[in-house]
């Protein structure tokens, strides 16, 4: 019983030895980075002049939430546009792919290549994507408008006037991102019982029947997951606006209407340079996305 009890209780360093390159690798990318913002937070930090590096405290966070101050306007501006972003860009992003998916689980010629043909812009970096929608969407010279004076009709400043410059960069994410969420959904949909389809048919439901109560019940997990990651990779929206539009066309109130809290938190730190300033932006919006995640998996643990 002793010797059981002691084998049982054994310490083994090998569990340790496995996890410990991707240890190394959070603590130097994810820990140092996080705890160094939160340090820089509470400081009016130059990082070109250390000696006129002052400690302010908790002002750089109040100074976000002091109605009427200038870093308040812009700091709430470009979450009201990253929220913006996320309500409308999300259900393109689960319903389009969803659809792909189904498609292409089909057993015809050619689904293979398809596939390939939808998920190829996933493989391309961010820069090479908005160049190539900055291009189409240019008022001048660009490809839409060229296509749309040519049949006649109204040829708008796709990325400096509202609400063309939103829908141009959604239009963008959604073309560059949809093909990575269906190749997940497609992944979960071949791993569903043929047996079940072939029950529900004898049964007499159709292809509507079969999707509603036999698909998506057991894509559920699946669809929880890409809805709470699309939801958290559409608030980290940065490269699109920065390179199509940065950020405007300007607001009356301040900030750009195309602004998102990415870009905002990169203009404040490395353009401006108020680094103890965006830091403080920082840890507001990783704050915030730690709640939003939490509440999320709450919510779906108890409906599981």
């Amino acid at each position: 019983m002793t010797a059981a009890v002691t084998r049982k209780h054994r310490f083994s360093l090998t569990p340790y030895l496995f996890i410990l390159p991707h240890l190394i690798f959070f603590a130097v990318f994810i820990g140092y980075p996080f705890f160094s913002g939160l340090y820089i937070s509470f400081f009016q930090y130059d990082v070109l002049r250390p000696e006129a590096t002052v400690f302010v405290g908790l002002q750089n966070y109040l100074d976000l939430f002091k109605a009427g101050s200038v870093k308040f306007i812009e700091f709430w501006n470009s979450m009201q546009v990253t929220l913006t972003f996320v309500i409308f860009s999300v259900p393109f992003l689960v319903v389009i792919p969803l659809v792909l998916a189904v498609l292409l689980n089909i057993k015809v010629p050619g689904r293979n290549f398809f596939r390939a043909v939808y998920f190829a812009p996933w493989v391309l970096s961010c820069a090479v994507i908005s160049l190539i929608w900055w291009w189409i969407f240019q008022s001048q010279g660009g490809l839409l408008n060229y296509y749309l004076k040519m049949l006649g009709l109204e040829t708008p400043r796709w990325l400096s006037t509202m609400p063309y410059a939103m829908i141009s960069i959604i239009i963008a994410t959604v073309w560059w991102t949809m093909g990575y969420n269906m190749i997940i959904f497609l992944a979960a949909l071949q791993d569903i019982p043929t047996d079940l389809y072939e029950a529900a048919e004898m049964d007499g439901a159709g292809s509507w029947a079969r999707f509603v109560h036999v698909t998506l019940p057991l894509l559920r997990p699946v669809l929880v997951f890409i809805v709470i990651t699309t939801i958290i990779a559409s608030f980290n929206l940065l490269g699109q606006p920065m390179m199509m539009t940065r950020g405007a066309p300007a607001q009356p109130t301040g900030g750009g209407a195309t602004e998102p809290v990415m870009l905002r938190i990169f203009t404040e730190g490395f353009v401006r340079p108020f680094q103890g300033s965006a830091a403080a932006m920082s840890v507001v919006v990783a704050t915030i996305m730690v709640i939003f995640s939490f509440a999320n998996f709450r919510i779906f643990r108890q409906r599981d």
